[in-house]
């Protein structure tokens, strides 16, 4: 894998972690605004954040095993 193509994958890594970011950032501000909700409107609303919580926290460990997996490979690339 060329130093362009490295390059090229963190790019848009660093783009997804952006965006998972900004949807923690948009699902923290529903989540306090769902608290200040009532009935059960408040608590469909509190489901549908655990949900969104919950796909997050997967996302965030898939992109935390795939930047150690692109880790391994540069050190193996370097090492050649």
């Amino acid at each position: 894998m060329s130093a362009e193509r490295i390059d090229e994958a963190m790019a848009r890594i660093n783009a997804a972690m952006a965006r998972i970011d900004a949807a923690r950032l948009e699902i923290k501000s529903s989540a306090q605004e769902s608290v200040s909700g009532q009935g059960s409107e408040g608590t469909q609303g509190s489901a549908r954040v655990m949900a969104l919580v919950n796909a997050h926290e997967k996302l965030r460990e898939e992109v935390a095993d795939t930047l150690g997996e692109l880790d391994t490979l540069i050190e193996e690339l370097e090492g050649e």
